[in-house]
């Protein structure tokens, strides 16, 4: 199951180049409001260090492209058109693009840190509006969804739990059906809720609305792409930063990234995605404009220390979703498959994933006749819920 990440924010902020810089796939851009109508579905990539060279020799990549030694892990992206205030209510193209969320692990949530555009995103002068409102507001209309969610017929239900004596987590993991809350995030969220657990059908709207926010908070993490950076200063950053701590800002310049992907593919320039800098091979091949305009976008990385958006990706990915990467394999002397591939294959899993779960991400008769795994490095045994290290190669053993 490959993760699934979700573009949000309100409409022309740059979600949708955003979108393409990372999967280099051609969607609609323009600078109105809800241009993009129906959610773009497409596949990114993190960057981790590959093991192959531990051994010396090259690695035969399979899911993940192996470049200089580091392996292109992909996820899933999905860029649900603008949300505008008022979207649980059905505003704007509320409900629908809600709805279209439920299956993220986490969000990237793109505002537009120069301030110039409105809560519609309607274009207004530069610096008229605060980037930290949009982060606020989109907070609340997603905590508003989930509390209408949980809300339905809420007493007479929680009555029912009451009186044949189930857990309190069976019966909320059933209502939020779809959302993709795992059991540890809903466990998390009732521990630092003030719920009285034996009694649900007591709960307060406020008191539900508060455990709504808890769940967002321990079930889809976000982290801002501040876009537009090119456009901003430094101030703009520190005062985003301080107004939505603890969720992370990163400055990202998403048409400079998507300028650079472009020409590197029409072989303009040497750049990979994440790099602080590029290179002009040819530079007798640039036009004047072509010139003018890589100029800066050079200023703007050396200003900023990259475009971010390669960045922002990976923040959530690893440091917000706490996902390492591990790499199945069929002998782990050689660290091959079947077909003697060299570590084909990369998987996403979050950290303090136990063996026997890596077994089922790789096929299902290996969990179910899971009997140890074994260590590629150390060729020590690993019980069934010893969790793996990041970056582990590791062989399953199972019965035949």
């Amino acid at each position: 199951m490959t993760l699934e990440i979700g573009l949000v924010g309100k409409p022309n902020v740059g979600k949708s180049t955003l979108f393409n810089a990372l999967t280099l796939l051609d969607v609609a851009m323009a600078p109105y409001p809800f241009t993009t109508l129906e959610p773009n579905r497409g596949v990114a990539a993190v960057r981790t260090p590959c093991p192959h060279a531990e051994r010396g020799g090259p690695c035969t990549p399979g899911n993940a492209a192996c470049v200089d030694g580091t392996r292109w892990v992909p996820v899933n992206l999905i860029d649900v058109p603008g949300l505008v205030p008022g979207a649980h209510e059905g505003k704007g193209l509320g409900h629908r693009f809600l709805d279209d969320l439920r299956a993220a692990d986490g969000f990237v949530q793109v505002v537009d840190l120069s301030g110039a555009t409105d809560a519609e995103g309607r274009p207004v002068a530069p610096g008229s509006e605060a980037p930290s409102r949009e982060v606020l507001w989109l907070e609340e209309e997603l905590v508003a969804w989930v509390s209408e969610i949980l809300g339905r017929d809420f007493e007479r239900q929680a009555r029912s739990v009451e009186l044949e004596g189930k857990k309190v987590e069976e019966f909320l993991a059933a209502r939020l059906t779809g959302l993709s809350v795992a059991p540890h995030a809903l466990a998390a969220a009732l521990r630092t809720s003030s719920v009285d657990r034996a009694h649900p059908s007591h709960w307060t709207p406020d008191e539900r609305r508060a455990l709504a926010r808890a769940i967002l908070t321990a079930s889809k993490p976000r982290v801002v792409a501040a876009n537009k950076c090119d456009r901003a200063g430094d101030a703009d950053r520190t005062a985003l930063s301080e107004a939505i701590a603890p969720i992370p800002a990163v400055p990202t310049a998403a048409d400079a990234e998507l300028t650079l992907r472009r020409a590197a593919r029409a072989g303009l320039v040497t750049y990979r995605p994440g790099d602080p800098e590029f290179a002009v091979p040819d530079p007798a091949r640039l036009t004047p404009p072509q010139a003018k305009a890589l100029a800066a976008l050079r200023a703007t990385m050396r200003t900023w220390g990259g475009t971010g958006v390669q960045a922002v990706l990976e923040r959530l990915v690893f440091d917000r979703l706490h996902q390492i990467v591990v790499y199945p394999v069929e002998d782990e002397t050689h660290w091959t498959d079947g077909r003697g591939r060299v570590l084909p294959d990369a998987l996403l899993v979050p950290a303090d994933t136990p063996a026997r779960s890596v077994a089922y991400r790789v096929h299902t008769d290996l969990g179910d006749h899971f009997v140890r795994a074994i260590d590629g490095r150390s060729h020590r045994a690993i019980a069934a819920d010893q969790p793996l290290a990041p970056n582990a190669v590791v062989r399953i053993v199972a019965r035949k």
